[in-house]
């Protein structure tokens, strides 16, 4: 059984892998207990100038939810933002929304991931004409390679929301409470662009790794942040000089929102497959945007904050910045 679920999960990767990025539109999965909380780490020194932070996520495999290690990437063309994906609350199920780059950060549930995504949009540098340049309030950079720096405490007071549990959902019971603002819902319809063949390599390198998953680390992956993912050596950011990819249009279909539930039995649906009567079998569903606004969040009895501006709450140095 094990044999064939894995081969399942091959299969799909391989095919998505023949879906043109024009046409991406993510897979969608939902699973029925929450991701666990998000690990504290410590944020490797950006490498190379034009190169973007994503941090790192719950993600979930064959296995259950598995650990994807943050990690800097180029920057796919000159202007280009990341949007994290993330996990929300949905009719009794945490359903996954994949991020995506575009010139603008869209909305991802207010999760703070640290590192310059506090909840609210991105606040670890921006772009300067060709150049990118980094908030080090919030970001670490190897300062050797990287000259392009300042340091702004404000904006991310600003734009932080409180997640002292580190909670890696949006909505639900003891999920974060934050509607999408006039800018995140405008982000939405922008033209937005799939994740990058690094990321995309990066993410699959996790899930065939047993050691990232929770079952097997309690919640405390090894490999928590990398400086690099696979394949890095022959591609720089547009910062590097060599030519940056186009934008394709690559719309994000959010529907809205993701306690955990430490059971290690596979509850996941990948909408469209039909589902295995013996174990709950992944189940996907390949679809584009319909341009519709973010429903806003439930809002639950347990919050995990709002935006606020006491730096004493935060770390704004270094650490996950949350």
């Amino acid at each position: 059984m094990q044999l064939f679920r894995s081969a399942r999960w091959l299969l799909m990767t391989l095919l998505l892998s023949l879906v043109p990025a024009s046409s991406y539109a993510g897979v969608f999965i939902s699973v029925g207990f929450a991701p666990p909380v998000l690990p504290v780490y410590e944020q490797p020194p950006c490498p190379e100038p034009g190169w973007m932070w994503t941090p790192g996520y719950w993600a979930y495999g064959p296995e259950g939810y598995y650990w994807v290690p943050g990690a800097w990437v180029p920057a796919p063309y000159e202007g280009a933002l990341w949007t994290p994906g993330y996990w929300g609350y949905e009719t009794n199920l945490y359903v996954w929304h994949p991020g995506y780059w575009g010139r603008h950060v869209g909305y991802y549930g207010g999760v703070n991931y640290g590192f310059g995504y506090m909840g609210i949009g991105f606040v670890g540098g921006l772009w300067r004409g060709h150049d990118f340049v980094y908030n080090t309030a919030v970001v670490h950079v190897n300062n050797v390679y990287v000259h392009n720096t300042y340091i702004d405490r404000t904006i991310v007071e600003h734009n932080t929301i409180v997640n002292e549990r580190h909670v890696a959902f949006s909505g639900g019971p003891g999920g974060i409470r934050h509607e999408p603002l006039p800018e995140e819902r405008m982000a939405v319809h922008e033209q937005h662009m799939a994740p990058t063949s690094f990321q995309s390599q990066h993410a699959n390198s996790a899930m065939s790794d047993h050691g990232s998953y929770f079952r097997n680390n309690g919640g405390h992956p090894q490999n928590l942040a990398v400086e690099r993912p696979a394949m890095h050596d022959d591609h720089m950011g547009p910062a590097g000089g060599m030519r940056p990819m186009s934008p394709n249009t690559y719309h994000d279909n959010h529907d809205n929102h993701g306690g955990f539930n430490p059971s290690n039995q596979p509850a996941a649906q990948y909408h469209g497959a039909p589902q295995n009567q013996g174990h709950p079998t992944p189940q996907y569903q390949m679809q584009h945007n319909n341009n519709e606004s973010h429903p806003a969040p439930q809002n639950q009895p347990h919050n995990e904050g709002h935006p606020q501006g006491h730096p004493e709450h935060e770390h704004h140095d270094h650490g996950n910045g949350r």
